[in-house]
């Protein structure tokens, strides 16, 4: 797959334990503070490493403290992660109550007439017999031509979403989709626990009381609950937003995207499912925010993420609730506060910081499970060349900081292109001149009417995110002259015959089955060959 079919493909998220190291691994034993999610995936994937029979992995998870565990999307890079570790979808999926997921659709984001919402697709290889005419419409309509450049017309996986099926096409219609997934949170933390012990990763049941450090600065030893010590050679933290070691620990300073992202909390509310299941997550925008809803196949997850600089807690809540139509009060929510932004040194002398102590981005994107794995095979990928010296960790904490910052550049590019002007949130939003000099390059280059595929090809700017992703964005939101600006396409800009795309793209899905009827049959299916290419 080309490096801009979807967002950090390199090889650091590539299966490690097919090289063959005979030397000696230039750590022993590392110690994985915290459980959950992200702590129990980096605990997997040092055990699938090449050195995984010699290292002693140990991950100390504090009976007294809970987990977020509302995050319950991914992108497609947890299809690899499961992959890489040869557990098939008939395993983990009925496990975790999960999904699949072909995109996500962005709704009242944008006020222009026609674009008032927009599905973000995961890319196909049926991508390569459309994308062209996408591009190129989205080009003559910045020119002003009056054509059809909306997103939403020229991809299979907003077909497959709007239809509720599955991205899991009939072995005799060989078209992959990249496909990501909804899960509970909470389960698939168990399920990946269950994993690693049976891979031979310690788990330690203990609350961590001090972290002892040496006289030069590293991290020397743990005190736990009970007074017992325990020494390691390397430290990561997964101790979330508590940034434990990395920060209180360290003192590794933190980076905050508030001038970027103006949103800091959430409040979560499950609803039933009743219908069809969806295969897409839905992110609806409201007064101060928006709200996700992300099917499981028990339930609905839903959530608000807003600005406590706009609206209380209370006030969210009661918003939520009428969107949802649940006033019962007796359907608990669950209200959480989010730390946006990222620390200067994800790899602190000898401690790594994984999941929210390393950084968060919002849930927008449903990234945060990208950057657990990313960052655990990065890791993984200098054990293994056995550098784990200071021009490593300075190649390690760039990378790390570059992608962060590019998926906050993507997604407050949503919140800067929005119309709406019912509330100061949104009016705030649109204002905001805190963007980065790339954002900023990007924009300018786009609303210049000029392609914006070299700068993303060669790195100028929008890193992170690949061409589909940028222009399934820009376009979705209607960023084009105004339609009284509009003028008659000339014949050029009118070569692509549109209803040959929607017909190709309506028999296309018949070879797609419905998410629900699939996931019954799940248990008795084999998991799919994996995507081998894509055009763009």
């Amino acid at each position: 797959m080309p490096d801009d079919a979807a967002p950090f493909n390199d090889p650091a998220t590539a299966h490690h334990a097919s090289a063959r190291i005979v030397a000696e691994p230039p750590l022993r034993r590392i110690v994985v503070v915290g459980g959950g999610t992200a702590g129990w995936m980096t605990a997997l994937t040092l055990a699938n490493s090449a050195y995984g029979a010699k290292l002693q992995v140990t991950v100390i998870e504090s009976p007294q403290v809970g987990t977020i565990g509302v995050g319950e999307g991914s992108t497609p890079y947890l299809r690899r992660f499961f992959e890489d570790l040869a557990i098939e979808e008939a395993e983990w999926m009925p496990a975790c109550n999960a999904t699949y997921k072909n995109g996500i659709s962005f709704d009242k984001w944008s006020t222009r007439p026609g674009f008032e919402s927009y599905f973000h697709p995961f890319a196909s290889m049926l991508d390569n017999l459309t994308m062209t005419q996408f591009i190129n419409n989205v080009h003559a309509r910045l020119n002003r031509a009056d054509v059809d450049a909306h997103p939403d017309r020229f991809f299979i996986a907003n077909r497959l979403a709007r239809e509720c099926r599955a991205p899991k096409p009939v072995h005799s219609f060989p078209f992959d989709i990249w496909h990501g997934y909804h899960f509970d949170a909470s389960l698939l933390g168990t399920f990946l626990l269950k994993k690693a012990l049976e891979r031979g990763v310690r788990h330690v049941a203990r609350h961590v009381d001090e972290v002892i450090l040496k006289e030069n600065g590293d991290i020397d030893a743990l005190r736990l609950a009970g007074d017992e010590t325990l020494d390691a050679d390397f430290f990561i933290d997964c101790t979330g937003f508590a940034s434990v070691l990395i920060g209180k620990a360290l003192q590794t300073p933190f980076i905050p995207f508030a001038e970027n992202l103006f949103n800091n909390a959430a409040v979560a509310l499950p609803t039933p499912l009743d219908g069809p299941i969806m295969s897409q997550t839905i992110s609806t925008a409201l007064k101060y925010g928006w709200v996700w809803k992300i099917p499981l196949t028990n339930r609905h997850g839903n959530g608000y993420v807003y600005s406590t600089d706009f609206c209380s807690p209370e006030q969210a809540e009661i918003e939520l609730r009428t969107h949802l139509g649940v006033l019962d009060a007796d359907v608990s929510a669950r209200h959480l506060k989010m730390r946006v932004g990222r620390v200067t040194e994800s790899w602190n002398r000898n401690c790594l910081a994984i999941g929210l102590s390393q950084g968060f981005v919002e849930p927008l994107e449903a990234t945060t499970l990208l950057f657990v794995q990313r960052a655990a095979n990065m890791f993984v990928a200098a054990l293994e060349k056995g550098d784990l010296g200071e021009s490593a960790r300075a190649t390690f904490n760039q990378t790390i900081n570059v992608q962060l910052e590019g998926t906050r550049d993507y997604i407050v590019t949503h919140y800067k292109t929005n119309t709406r002007t019912d509330t100061d949130y949104w009016r705030a939003n649109a204002a905001n001149t805190h963007l980065s000099h790339p954002l900023k390059q990007l924009l300018a280059t786009w609303l210049s009417s000029r392609p914006i595929i070299p700068g993303l090809k060669k790195g100028v700017f929008g890193q992170g995110y690949p061409t589909l992703s940028w222009y399934s964005l820009l376009a979705g939101m209607g960023l084009f002259p105004e339609p009284q600006d509009m003028r008659p396409p000339t014949p050029e800009e009118a070569q692509h015959d549109l209803a040959q795309i929607d017909n190709l793209l309506q028999r296309s899905a018949m070879n797609y089955p419905d998410q629900r009827e699939l996931l019954q049959r799940i248990p008795l299916r084999s998991t799919e060959p994996s995507l081998q290419a894509y055009l763009w």
